[in-house]
This record gives structure tokens, sequence and C-alpha cells, in this order.
């Protein structure tokens, strides 16, 4: 069987070991960056599973290999260059270093990280990883000084106070923001049919506030719906789960699930947030390389995150 053509060949892609060819920043001091991507490929695990998308980071940065030569180039989903003039680039901090036994280091690593970021005054943005990942992150945001608005994107609402003995969990990370005296508004979107939650769970998240918008009624109601619960001038972290967006575009998650979004609507959202407010931090998780279906998840999704770095930006811009 012939090789597949290489798209980034094509248009002269350079060999670079970071995403999308952005200039790497391995201290996390980034300086006038607007964004700092690194990935934390293992936070806290069940042990049933162990550390599933540890390979998604680079596998992200594989994908995003095409377009590294064309990143000043129009991108029609902004509206102009990923980086227009006047704004500031993102950098790539690299991974973090993990161990399969010792979840606390994971986890004090991932909040050093996304503080030292923050002290820049640049975005942090965090690759997963499982969907543990975004609770460190989540704790790091008290050194903002401010409330904050978490909107999660996700197939799954993760109020379960503990599973397998484990409170740290990906089951439990909204549970967790919710415990946090900085986290002041959680708006939900995504979810939908059955998931690991409980219908205490679900009250449990109505009953501390949360706004949780259902996939269903999202596809009817639209971005607006979303939008509507965020204050203006807010602060908000967007935790994006890939098992939001529908498999037929994001095959590789370990449940996949009919009727997630499309791109553009995620796309909408992160521009909706932007418009009314700012965005503090990102994180986008349970990406798993190896239930991909010919890289079509880590197409969508790298090309996602480009598009989210853009928008990021021309905000900090």
């Amino acid at each position: 069987m012939p090789q597949s053509p290489d798209l980034g060949a094509l248009f002269g892609a350079p060999d670079t070991k970071t995403f999308l060819g952005l200039a790497p920043c391995p201290d996390f001091s980034p300086q006038g960056a607007s964004a700092a991507l690194f990935g934390a490929p293992c936070a806290t695990p069940y042990g049933s599973v162990g550390a599933y998308c540890q390979g998604a980071p680079a596998a992200l940065r594989r994908a995003s290999g095409q377009l590294a030569a064309n990143i000043d180039r129009m991108n029609f989903d902004l509206g102009g260059p990923t980086f227009p003039s006047g704004t500031g680039a993102a950098v790539d901090c690299g991974d973090l270093d993990w161990s399969e036994s010792d979840f606390a280091a994971n986890r004090d690593a991932i909040r050093a990280a996304t503080g030292k970021v923050l002290a820049t005054g640049a975005v942090p943005v965090v690759l997963g990883g499982d969907d543990s990942i975004p609770i460190p992150m989540l704790e790091a945001l008290e050194a903002l000084g401010q409330p904050v608005t978490v909107l999660q994107i996700d197939a799954h609402i993760d109020w379960r106070q503990e599973h397998m003995g484990e409170r740290m969990g990906l089951s439990s990370t909204m549970r967790r923001a919710s415990e946090m005296a900085h986290v002041e508004r959680i708006i939900q979107v995504g979810a939908r049919g059955v998931g690991s939650g409980h219908p205490d769970d679900l009250a449990d998240a109505l009953d501390w506030g949360a706004q949780i918008i259902p996939a269903r009624q999202f596809h009817a109601e639209g971005v607006a719906a979303a939008l509507a619960g965020i204050p203006e001038g807010a602060a908000v972290v967007i935790c994006l789960d890939a098992d939001a967006l529908d498999p037929s575009i994001v095959p590789g998650v370990i449940g996949r699930s009919p009727g997630g979004l499309s791109y553009y609507q995620v796309l909408d959202l992160v521009e909706g947030v932007a418009a009314r407010g700012r965005i503090v931090a990102m994180d986008l998780v349970e990406y798993v390389p190896e239930m991909d279906v010919d890289g079509l998840g880590a197409l969508t999704l790298s090309r996602l995150l480009t598009a989210c770095l853009g928008v990021i930006a021309r905000a900090e811009g």
C-alpha cells in the first residue's frame, strides 16, 4: 500500500517538537506571550485504567505539524492570521515530568507550572492527560486574587464525591472545583447519554448553583444559553473535555457518545467567552490517541486548539 501523502511536507512544515512550531519556553517564564501551553500527561489516574491519556500532548503536537509552515497565513476560523500583527504569539513550555505512583507530586507540578505562567501575565493552556488534570490547575488560580467562573464543556458533569476511594480523579473535577473559595460560578455544557454521574450528584450540583446545559438543550437553544450565565468582565476558566465533541469528529475518547457538539459550536463558545469576559486559563483533556481513527480526532483538536490560541491572543492584545 502506498504511503499517505504528508500535507505538512507539501507546505514545507519544519521538523519541530513544539505545538504549531511555537517558540519553546522550557523555563515556564514566557515574556510577552499571550499564552503558554504545556503538557500534563498524568495527574491522578484511577487504578483500573491508569494514565490512559498520557500520549495526548505528543499526539496533538504531531498533528499540528502540518500547520506549522502556514502559521502566518489566513486562518478562516478567525478571519485573519492566528496571531495577528500587534498580538503576542503563544509559546510551548513542553511536558511536565510525571510519576505513575506519586499522584500528589503530579498535582504539585501542574499547580506550580500554572502559577509560574500566571505570574508572567500569560494565559496557561494545559494539555492533558485525563480529566483529573484541571483540579490542580484550578487550585493555582487562587493566585489571581479574584473570583473565577468555570465553563466546563464535557459529556459528563464530574460531580462524584469519589471513585474507587480516590477524591481527586477525573469523575470529581467539578465537585472539587465547587469546594474552592475562588470559584464563584460553574457553567456546564454538553452532558449527554448515560455517564458516571448519579442522580444525587446532579442534585448536589444544582443545589450548589451549577448551571447545567445538556447537549440536547444546547443544540436547541444555541451558544447564547451558555453565555448568558457569564457576567460581563468575568474571569473565566475553560475546561474542555475532548468527549464533549461528537465522536464523528473526535473518535479518540474513552467513552464515545453520539449527540456531541460540533467544532464551530465549541469555537463559538470560546469566542463568546472572550467577548464577555477574560479567559484566564484553559485545559484540553481526555484525548486518547490509541482510540482515534486515522488521526481524525487529533486533527480536529489541534485545529481547535490553534483557533483557541488565536482567540486568546486577540483578547490579550
